[in-house]
């Protein structure tokens, strides 16, 4: 008998969800960024190990409710806790225990969970073994703690035999051969944003969005058409940049992302349109998409 199951990622905001995700599935179809709170809404990635098919959730950081468009983030990531079949927390290991007590608050005890200990790469030995140690005093509501250095896919497998063990029986829920059941406009629209946090700097990339106009493919070449909305007159300068060169620079690391996963030349075309106040205009918000 097959398993599958519907896996959600979750963990404060630039725990490693988003990087972790690509690394399981081995292909960058969801946007990664230094900075907190890149990720706005849930998206997937169809992993197959061995008879299980897993598919994982990646979410927004747990976070506090600001803007409306926060808002929308932090119930995007409480809706993939409670549909779920497992949890896995992400923990970075130079963490507080309070960020899981936090969640546990959250989840109480309604979907059972797996603790990454994420960024273990990052500190000595000596302190990933206390940290390990701060964990085992809630050892009663986890089901495994697994340490992880993404970059290195150290603790990958061990990872995927646990998720494995606690998903449910059940035929595939996809075609096997998928990736992912994101639309393309979707994952090409992330690519851009991540091209935004890439090249821009303070507030502007958190008050910046992606909407795709048009997408038209050919055997050899796809032409996209998207627009870069800003909430700022003085915030279209600063993405269009001097002789437009951070616009060009946006779309270039854009463009280099979207042809690794389509695998065919790409012809970007970048607008930038100013939409005053659109973080916290609800209509707006679900006109784009942020539909609670």
């Amino acid at each position: 008998m097959t398993k599958a199951g519907f896996v959600s990622l979750i963990g404060r905001p630039n725990a490693g969800k988003s990087t972790l995700m690509n690394s399981l599935l081995g292909e960058k179809i969801a946007m990664v960024s230094q900075k907190a709170n890149a990720t706005r809404r849930r998206s997937n990635a169809i992993v197959m190990h061995e008879d299980t098919q897993i598919i994982f959730v990646d979410t927004p950081g747990l976070h506090e409710r600001e803007k409306i468009l926060n808002q929308f983030m932090l119930d995007e990531a409480l809706k993939a806790m409670g549909d779920c079949d497992l949890i896995v927390y992400l923990a970075p290991v130079t963490d507080s225990v309070e960020h899981y007590e936090k969640f546990l608050k959250l989840n109480d005890g309604k979907v059972k969970h797996i603790i990454v200990l994420s960024k273990i790469d990052q500190v000595k030995q000596d302190k990933l073994f206390k940290k390990i140690a701060s964990y085992n005093q809630f050892s009663e509501h986890f089901e495994a703690l697994i340490p992880v250095a993404i970059p290195r896919k150290v603790g990958h497998e061990d990872l995927l035999k646990v998720i494995s063990r606690n998903l449910p029986e059940s035929p595939f829920l996809f075609d096997p051969e998928d990736l992912t059941s994101e639309l393309v406009r979707d994952i090409y629209a992330g690519f851009i944003r991540e091209g935004i946090f890439e090249n821009v700097s303070d507030e502007v990339p958190y008050e910046a969005d992606v909407l795709i106009d048009s997408i038209e493919e050919d055997d050899k070449l796809d032409k996209i058409y998207a627009t870069i909305i800003i909430e700022k007159e003085s915030q279209k300068g600063i993405i269009i940049g001097k002789g437009g060169e951070s616009i060009k620079r946006i779309g270039k690391s854009a463009r280099e992302k979207i042809e690794r996963l389509s695998t065919k030349k790409t012809y970007l075309n970048l607008q930038v349109s100013v939409k005053k106040g659109w973080t916290k205009d609800k209509a707006f918000l679900e006109e784009i998409g942020y539909k609670s």
